[in-house]
């Protein structure tokens, strides 16, 4: 026994370091090369601080289901260097925690240290305290910015390769990345940013990390890094050298959303379109940006008004559950274009012309290997075209992928995939103190009001307007703006139904006016250029008038040149419609207080919660502007992913146990803009063409991760500025209702024949629909089956004129009670001889998904 035990001991040492030992990562023209093997690498954008240590595991190994070979992330230097050298690499900044996993899992890294990272990351991921230091100008040759960014690339290259963990030690980090996205930029620096691009690079590449690096949007890249596409289509990119390859860093299959705007999506058909056309056209390295968005947590989104969800619309849903058919479907894309991998890299290629708009891109090597992918790039009509004397339909703006060039295994247009039907189900809240009621309104409530205006010693006061990002320095949202005047006792103007008015224009991003301590009006900015004005009646007095300006920033500029010069806040403040006229009060005396009360004294975090004296009250005041709730809360039963529901709240910031939940603001998209009840994948996507929710809140869910929660005594806090009804709060579960499949007799599957590659006997012969439900869950009933000609979609489907009585008890019989099950349409399932003159028969189904007891 104890022989044995010796012997595992030994092996699973040499197995282990096997796995990390070091190995030689180059490229050429086709592709990288990981120990003299050409690779071809699909890419997965996860964010390790927009999720939480705890789903990371769950995030790489979904990606990794889903056909993922490689994880990419970002580095973000003001989540990591909070001041000058004070560090932090704990909590969701735990770097090398997130790369030890993604190594873990057998899988390839993307590392790009930037460390700009634009990303609708607030500041673009620069520390806002490097725009103070003297001299300091943004991305160009200039010295102050340069010592800094060299010090902290350093910082994390040495800290990488301490912890052995590029690929030149055995690690996971095959790239890195130097700078990003500044081809659009450079020349609005002139001569300067053309020289901080060569410093770029050479800086980068001098430290030795045994990897090549890489530079995304740049047009004049020095020959020692790779250049790199970011957009939505890539396959027309060429590297500016010949001798590089061709790698797409960004692929965008969704977009992001700001507050007040419609939810935009992009269909999975044609993101699938996007990436077969790159690997046609000799693409080998594809990432999606992003594969799971997250979440900005705290204060961290960019803009101004990026939401606090950074879901993307991704393939792994801001929760971290897969986005069906959106994540199935590009997994089916990844196992067909990875059949394809070896010719695809070494294999020649030939264009072929099948038509205006149609062509065939074939490689062949020297063994006789063949793959081919053929393309309709007509985004109105379907095609048959004859390749190989062999004809194939090719729906509109859609690839074909045939592995050994001749039978069809995949059609991006033809999804096959489950879909899946997402809720958010309301759960009662339990207070960790029993009450009557399980729901909010029978919580237990504390309350603290912050006073408008100069709650304590004034900073400064000053005369005029001072610029509110200079003045905070962005270490709170907020800053207090307070002056006050006189209304003559005689004047008459603001009486009898007459209201004086107030404008005030400012450079961003919101503002809530206050007038004699009374809420009297609100408005913001949106868009880049954030300027906008308030015009408002306002409610005056005989005598001595205070006003309190609060000003606002929803999340910094996060790219642009020169972006850090941007500025917020009033600068301009009149009163009109009074006896004196108008009064211009911008250039008067105004006294300043940076932040909220309850933020200096820190009353959200759980040791500092006793600091104000809260009133404690089971019917908490409503529509109370200033205010910030407390209560204690049991955790939701279950564990399936958690929401706060703020539909009935203002604007404001949340907290669970002293974690930052974020920016909270339900603001509504308009219902003028243009919004879709179905999207045409088909032709060229732009963030627009496909939004749903107009005139509807833009967030009304804030993520709530798991690992926040206790089993009870959790401490949910919210600062509300405009005034909303608290007990109307709630936490939501996400939950995966219900799933769909549909395939049809025109699906590749049912075109296979003689397969002449030995990794394709993978795939079936025959059609099959896969179900799976969540972890923990089991399909629990059968809601629709019918194998003929059913109609409708997901949700609404009905038994066409032809229809095999048969249908729901056979998908009873394979999937009932199971957490996943596989159903093959063949003559043993279905009557497949049923309606003979039905051309194209198809099997839809329909099951419900419940929590295993």
């Amino acid at each position: 026994m104890a022989h044995s035990l010796l012997l595992f001991t030994l092996l699973f040492s040499l197995l282990s370091s096997l796995s990390f030992a070091a190995y030689n990562v180059t490229y050429d023209t086709r592709s990288l090369i990981v120990d003299g093997r050409r690779q071809l690498l699909i890419s997965a954008a996860i964010h390790y601080p927009r999720s939480v240590p705890a789903m990371w595991p769950g995030l790489v190994q979904l990606a990794k289901e889903g056909g993922i070979n490689t994880i990419e992330t970002y580095v973000f230097w003001n989540g990591h260097e909070l001041s000058p050298n004070n560090y932090y690499f704990g909590g969701r900044y735990d770097l090398v925690k997130f790369c030890k996993i993604v190594q873990e899992a057998g899988m390839y890294l993307i590392l790009r240290i930037g460390p700009f990272v634009a990303a609708e990351w607030n500041f673009g991921g620069i520390p806002v305290w490097l725009h103070y230091v003297p001299g300091t100008v943004f991305r160009t040759d200039n010295e102050p910015f340069k010592y800094y960014m060299k010090k902290f690339t350093t910082l994390i290259v040495e800290k990488m390769k301490n912890e052995k963990l590029f690929a030149s030690q055995g690690g996971p980090i095959i790239l890195a990345q130097a700078k990003n996205e500044y081809g659009f930029y450079e020349s609005a620096y002139g001569e300067a940013g053309k020289r901080y691009t060569i410093w770029a690079a050479n800086m980068s590449v001098s430290q030795n990390t045994g990897v090549p690096w890489i530079m995304c949007q740049q047009f004049d890249p020095p020959d020692t890094v790779i250049d790199t596409c970011n957009s939505f289509y890539c396959d027309h990119f060429k590297p500016i050298s010949p001798n590089k390859p061709k790698f797409w860093t960004e692929n965008w299959p969704g977009w992001f959303k700001t507050f007040g705007a419609s939810d935009p999506h992009r269909p999975p058909e044609d993101v699938a379109f996007s990436v077969a056309r790159f690997f046609q056209k000799g693409g080998s390295l594809q990432n999606y940006y992003m594969y799971h968005g997250g979440t900005n947590f705290g204060r961290t989104a960019g803009g101004p008004f990026i939401t606090t969800s950074y879901d993307y619309d991704a393939p792994i849903d801001e929760y971290g559950l897969a986005r069906c058919p959106k994540w199935g479907h590009l997994k089916e894309l990844h196992r067909s274009i990875k059949l394809c991998e070896h010719t695809l890299l070494n294999g020649e290629p030939k264009t072929l012309s099948l038509g205006p708009l149609q062509e065939a891109d074939v490689y062949e090597d020297s063994l006789g290997a063949c793959a081919a992918l053929i393309s309709n790039m007509d985004d109105k009509n379907g095609m048959v075209v004859v390749f190989r004397n062999v004809s194939y339909y090719l729906p509109a703006w859609s690839v074909s992928i045939l592995p050994d060039c001749k039978n069809v295994v995949f059609n991006t247009a033809k999804v096959g995939s489950q879909t899946s039907v997402v809720e958010m189900i309301p759960t009662d809240l339990h207070p960790s103190v029993p009450t009557p009621s399980k729901d909010l309104k029978g919580l237990q409530w504390d309350v603290f009001t912050e006073t408008a205006g100069i709650w304590g010693p004034a900073d400064f006061t000053k005369n005029g307007l001072v610029d509110h990002i200079n003045t905070t320095k962005d270490t709170t949202d907020y800053l207090w703006y307070t002056t006050s005047f006189l209304v003559d006792e005689t004047d008459e103007s603001f009486r009898n139904g007459r209201n004086p008015m107030i404008l005030v224009e400012s450079k961003g991003h919101a503002m809530h006016i206050f007038i004699n301590q009374k809420l009297q009006a609100s408005g913001s900015g949106n868009g880049s250029v954030s300027r906008f004005k308030i015009k408002s009646p306002i409610t005056l007095k005989a005598g001595k008038n205070e006003i309190a300006l609060l000003s606002m920033t929803v999340g910094l500029q996060n790219a642009g040149a020169f972006y850090e010069w941007v500025g917020a806040g009033p600068i301009s403040v009149r009163i009109m419609g009074i006896k004196n006229g108008t009064v211009d009060l911008s250039t008067g005396k105004w006294t300043y207080k940076i932040g909220l009360q309850g933020e200096l004294l820190r009353i959200y975090d759980t040791d500092h919660l006793n600091s104000v004296n809260w009133v404690s009250t089971s019917r908490p005041p409503k529509h109370q502007p200033l205010t910030w709730y407390k209560a204690v809360v049991d955790s939701p039963p279950g564990q399936e992913p958690v929401g706060l529901d703020m539909i009935h709240m203002g604007k404001g910031l949340a907290w669970l146990n002293g974690n930052e939940i974020g920016r909270y603001w339900p603001r509504k998209a308009s219902e003028h803009e243009k919004c879709i009840q179905q999207c045409d994948y088909r032709g060229k996507f732009m963030p627009n063409k496909c939004n749903t929710g107009c005139g509807e809140p833009t967030q009304r869910w804030y993520h709530v991760p798991r690992s926040w929660f206790k089993p009870s005594g959790n401490v949910l806090v919210i600062f509300e500025e405009k005034g909303g009804d608290p007990i109307k709060i709630h936490f939501s579960t996400r939950k995966v209702s219900s799933l769909c499949a549909h395939i049809s007799e025109d699906h590749p599957s049912f075109e296979f024949e003689d397969l002449q590659i030995s990794s394709m006997e993978e795939y079936k012969k025959k059609a099959t629909v896969s179900l799976k439900c969540p972890t923990s869950t089991r399909i629990s009933a059968v809601k629709f089956a019918s194998f003929g000609d059913p109609v409708g979609s997901c949700g609404a489907y009905a038994a066409g004129e032809c229809h095999d009585p048969n249908s729901v008890s056979v998908v009873q019989k394979v999937c009932l009670n199971q957490n996943e099950c596989e159903l093959e349409v063949s003559q043993d399932n279905f009557d497949l001889k049923l309606c003979p003159n039905l051309v194209n028969k198809r099997l839809a189904v329909e099951v419900l998904c419940s929590s295993e007891f």
